[in-house]
């Protein structure tokens, strides 16, 4: 999370957990997971998670503060309390692998304002901006872990959405950024669906792909469509989706000075890049499809069977 924000997460997170068994399918759909799994999750919706610098005024519960490596994961549920009260009030998550985050109980806090003037919200136009792009690679030549993720989960929406058949994707950025994972993970053969890009600030492909990869709202994650249209769509990341449709471009004429924004110089050293091919976060593409009701679908079984 940036400094300052916070997210909503509708569905049910954290513990109590129950297993498959015990649960069944029919409560597991009443919890949003609509393919078996390990566990269940019970615990609250609507749970608020913020960056752990914007916490303030609480203290561990050193008894609920287990990790599998030198963090906390949050197994036990709240373990964070308020110093004036005591009561339990939220969960912090350090863990090895982990996004550092704190997630706010629900029914434990409540929102005050600051007081301070907020600045306008964040709309489509935003998208446009170059310092909305989230660039694929981070400084340490690492793939991003946030494009790790949202790949995860777009990947999961395009199988579901598919129902497992192979793609084409439009060829640039897209095909070389997701290529990989989307070979990965859908089959090849025959029958394809096309795959388009579209959103806020570029013209509707035409003809219309089967599915078109669209930003989801950076204020509300709701997924952007055109006017009349009611095709196929994958939700993306908007700071990811701005990237693949406004990269950033160099002028080809010859330049004098210094080298244009953007520009990679050909000599030694060079800056870093990942040594192996974008892969998407498997827990996102997991977690996200089983919440899809599409993955009951005969085509995905094998994805199920997992």
């Amino acid at each position: 999370m940036e400094p300052s924000t916070y997210a909503v997460e509708p569905e049910p997170t954290g513990p109590p957990w129950r297993l498959w068994e015990e649960v069944g399918a029919e409560s597991a759909a009443q919890q949003g997971v609509f393919a078996r799994v390990y566990s269940v999750s019970f615990g609250a919706r609507n749970r608020i998670v913020i960056a752990p610098g914007d916490s303030r005024s609480m203290t561990l519960l050193l008894d609920k503060c287990e990790g599998y490596c030198r963090g906390v994961d949050g197994r036990a549920g709240p373990n964070l309390a308020c110093e004036g009260c005591e009561r339990a009030v939220a969960t912090r998550i350090d863990d090895c692998g982990s996004w550092q985050t704190v997630w706010l109980e629900p029914d434990a806090v409540v929102r005050r304002p600051s007081g301070v003037p907020a600045g306008p919200p964040p709309d489509w136009n935003d998208l446009e901006h170059a310092e909305h792009r989230v660039p694929p690679v981070e400084p340490d030549g690492s793939w991003s872990r946030r494009w790790e993720a949202a790949i995860g989960v777009a990947l999961a929406h395009l199988v579901a959405v598919t129902e497992d058949h192979s793609v084409n994707l439009p060829d640039g950025p897209v095909a070389e950024l997701l290529g990989h994972a989307v070979g990965r993970y859908l089959p090849a053969g025959p029958g394809a669906r096309s795959v388009g890009l579209a959103g806020p600030g570029i013209p509707l492909p035409r003809p219309r792909p089967d599915v078109l990869l669209v930003p989801r709202h950076p204020l509300t994650g709701v997924p952007w469509r055109s006017p009349d249209d009611e095709g196929a769509v994958v939700p993306l990341d908007s700071g990811v989706w701005a990237y693949l449709a406004h990269p950033g471009e160099t002028s080809p004429m010859p330049a004098t000075g210094a080298l244009p924004e953007g520009v990679l110089r050909d000599d030694y050293p060079l800056p870093p890049r990942p040594r192996y091919p974008l892969a998407p976060q498997r827990h996102a593409f997991e977690d996200t499809l089983v919440r899809l009701p599409a993955v009951r679908a005969p085509r995905l079984r094998r994805y199920r069977d997992v």
